[in-house]
């Protein structure tokens, strides 16, 4: 980039840098959106397809799942990196709906386009896209329906409704009876869910049937010596954050040993100090221990005499799902141990399941921590149905916080884009555009629905709008059968806040890429001889970030 000065030029970035201004940034800035979206687009709906991804090193993800997809691509292009940001924003909020919010988004630059060619300013389409995201949650709020949370048919019919086209599809009954069951038990009383105490653990081997709910929580260990018990009743349990092993010096000391009784007398004193740490739990009453960390051979074979049963290096996470689950505290220092603190079980049980041992602790009092087993054939299939599990434990999670849900099949948006022409009416002006091309633009929602179960978009899309233009609010696409019909008798529903979050973050990213004129690029720093350009890694400026996989 060079100006002119008296005939000399003047370089204000360094050679090589490259600099695109007006249409032509905002033309490159929308196609690599769009590229990204019509993407994803495939996968939409209960008849969408899914994508095989192989990285670098050959791993295999094949899914159907919009963030997942969007992750796992090598993509390079920083407009098409916002609209991978849009996926995970929906993923971390939501659960569900990743891929909605990516189609909205790439449809509302397509329509801005149009608008940019006919020399409306993207200051005016921007404003108009943000009274009409306002407008939308306005209208979405007004045509949410309630439901109690106790409800578990519509809450099944939830899960349902995430899982289609996933997966786990085939047993999508069994698997939303889990989902539901699961939410329920870990809800606090002010009708919070948090995810986080619903472990989901996945095992190759046997089938999608063979997956099952524990009561309780599941930990991917075994117990550390073959002499303890593999089973124990009215389990006692105590939950350590300390090493079970004699004190080691916090600064390097030397220690001088100049007779064999001496050494004798230090390795006695060390098993002594073992010996104490372990006496300490067996005075607590204790007679499972999970310890977070480790616990020494000595220490071990003491236990097991003991009649202990004894777990080591316990993820943190779990140790939290076992403390919530068994009511017992983590105590952090041997000295801290005492009866008081313990958790209680019904049964904690080492069992094998598909070849591999696995801890259960069962049978609690009131279990406000649970663990799902996901089962099936192949390792692809397992990571499928787990995704498709997050996806239902998510949005089921929502509806029983926020109690609100919508129809599905497309319904929300039809209604959306009728109400919001009416609106854009009001409005006049040239914003009355930009909202004109918001609403066109919830349209793809259907039209794509339609697009992938091999139906006519158009004949569909006006048979939705007569039926919505008649008052019948909750009419959706029913792609099974390619015709229009009521989505909340057919019991297609999502939660209130998947549409509400899909549409703020589609319009939110949508005005950020629009508003860009002019992108100024950074050159690749010229390399030393004998190395790739871009430095050790080929790691350069904004254009040597790629790799193998789809680059836009």
């Amino acid at each position: 980039m060079s100006q002119q000065l008296g005939g000399q030029p003047i370089l204000i970035l360094k050679e090589g840098s490259s600099r695109t201004r007006g249409r032509d940034a905002q033309g490159m800035n929308i196609t690599a959106a769009k590229a990204v979206a019509s993407a994803v687009r495939t996968t939409l709906g209960p008849k969408g397809m899914d994508k095989m991804l192989v990285d670098t090193i050959g791993d295999v993800v094949i899914t159907n799942d919009g963030v997942t997809i969007l992750k796992e691509m090598d993509i390079e292009h920083p407009a098409a990196k916002m609209m991978v940001e849009i996926a995970k924003t929906q993923d971390d909020e939501v659960g569900d709906g990743t891929t909605t919010a990516v189609v909205i988004a790439g449809e509302l630059l397509k329509r801005a386009e149009d608008l940019l060619e006919q020399d409306v300013h993207p200051t005016v389409i921007a404003q108009g896209y943000r009274q009409a995201a306002e407008k939308s949650h306005e209208i979405l709020n007004s045509i949410a329906i309630a439901i109690k949370g106790s409800d578990s048919a519509m809450l099944r019919k939830i899960a349902e409704t995430a899982m289609t086209g996933k997966g786990a599809e085939a047993n999508k009954e069994k698997m939303c009876e889990l989902v539901v069951k699961a939410v329920t038990m870990v809800a606090d009383e002010d009708g919070t869910v948090d995810k986080d105490n619903i472990k989901v653990e996945k095992k190759v081997g046997g089938s999608i049937d063979n997956s099952e709910i524990v009561e309780g929580v599941l930990v991917d260990k075994e117990r550390v010596h073959p002499g303890m018990p593999r089973k124990v009743k009215d389990a006692r349990i105590l939950l350590l954050n300390a090493a079970v092993e004699f004190k080691k010096t916090e600064v390097d000391a030397e220690i001088n040993i100049t007779s064999p009784d001496q050494l004798q007398a230090f390795l006695d004193e060390e098993e002594r100090m073992i010996k104490n740490i372990v006496d300490k739990i067996i005075e607590s009453g204790a007679n499972v221990l999970f310890c977070q960390k480790g616990i020494d051979d000595i220490a071990q074979h003491y236990l097991a005499k003991a009649g202990i049963f004894a777990v080591r290096r316990v993820k943190k996470s779990d140790m939290e799902k076992l403390a919530r689950a068994t009511g017992g505290s983590l105590i952090s220092s041997i000295d801290a141990i005492s009866g008081d603190e313990l958790g209680w079980a019904g049964l904690v049980e080492e069992k094998k399941v598909s070849g591999e041992e696995m801890v259960f602790v069962v049978e609690c009092k009131n279990p406000k921590a649970v663990s799902i087993i996901v089962r099936g054939g192949t390792e692809h299939v397992v990571d499928e149905i787990e995704r498709a599990v997050e996806d239902a434990l998510r949005v089921v999670g929502v509806v029983f916080e926020d109690k609100k849900l919508v129809a599905g099949g497309g319904s929300p948006e039809i209604e959306l884009s009728l109400r919001l022409r009416e609106y854009a009416a009001s409005v006049g002006g040239r914003a009355q555009l930009a909202i004109e091309a918001f609403a066109t633009a919830l349209e793809i929602i259907p039209r794509t629905l339609a697009e992938n179960a091999g139906l006519d978009p158009i004949d569909m899309l006006v048979e939705l709008r007569a039926s919505h233009e008649k008052g019948k609010k909750t009419v959706g696409l029913n792609v099974f059968e390619g015709k229009a019909e009521d989505m909340l008798k057919a019991g297609v529903v999502e939660p209130l806040r998947v549409k509400t979050q899909a549409i703020a973050s589609a319009a939110e990213a949508a005005i950020m890429i629009l508003r860009i004129d002019d992108v100024i690029a950074a050159s690749k720093t010229a390399a030393p001889e004998g190395m790739p350009p871009g430095g050790p890694g080929g790691m350069g400026g904004m254009g040597g970030m790629g790799g193998p996989g789809m680059d836009f």
